[in-house]
């Protein structure tokens, strides 16, 4: 009788694997490594980029609440502050501009590991800013660090470029 259980068993087992191979294979199939970089490019830009548009009224005319949030609201939680930003005028400025800046080099993919350093750097900043935000800004930093471990992927200008070269 315990021979009989094995085979229905093996028999099941095998089943099972076979449905975890073709559940695996669709989903290979659909996460292509290309598609997955582009995603996380575009993930991680648009929260920065929503961020940078709203900080400006115009080409390079930064409106009045950006400097004001760099002046007044924002502080550096480090030990022993918090503590205001130094130069808040040119803080707002740089930090609109890479706002705006690294989105798009990611989005098209072009010095695509070096925008996400930037956005990295910017997400390190944002947590000491804003310290209760930490479960974002771990899926920003985890975007990030993903694109500049693998880079842009296959579409992306950097790609082409690389192509050009070679």
């Amino acid at each position: 009788m315990a021979l009989e259980r094995q085979p229905a068993r093996s028999g099941r087992r095998q089943g099972i694997d076979g449905l975890v191979e073709r559940v695996n294979a669709i989903v290979c199939a659909i996460a292509r490594p290309s598609l997955t970089q582009l995603a996380l490019r575009i993930g991680l830009a648009v929260p920065f980029w929503r961020s940078g548009i709203n900080k400006w009224d115009g080409f390079l005319q930064l409106n009045d609440v950006a400097v004001l949030l760099f002046s007044s609201e924002f502080k550096l939680h480090l030990p022993g502050g918090p503590y205001a930003f130094p130069a808040p005028d040119a803080m707002a400025f740089a930090t609109g501009s890479a706002e705006i800046l690294l989105p798009i080099l990611l989005v098209l993919g072009l010095a695509t590991r070096l925008a996400a350093s930037g956005l990295l750097v910017m997400t390190l900043v944002v947590q000491l800013t804003v310290p209760d935000g930490w479960p974002v800004h771990v899926t920003w930093a985890a975007m990030a660090l993903g694109i500049m471990a693998w880079g842009p992927g296959r579409v992306s200008l950097d790609h082409l470029i690389e192509r050009c070269k070679g």
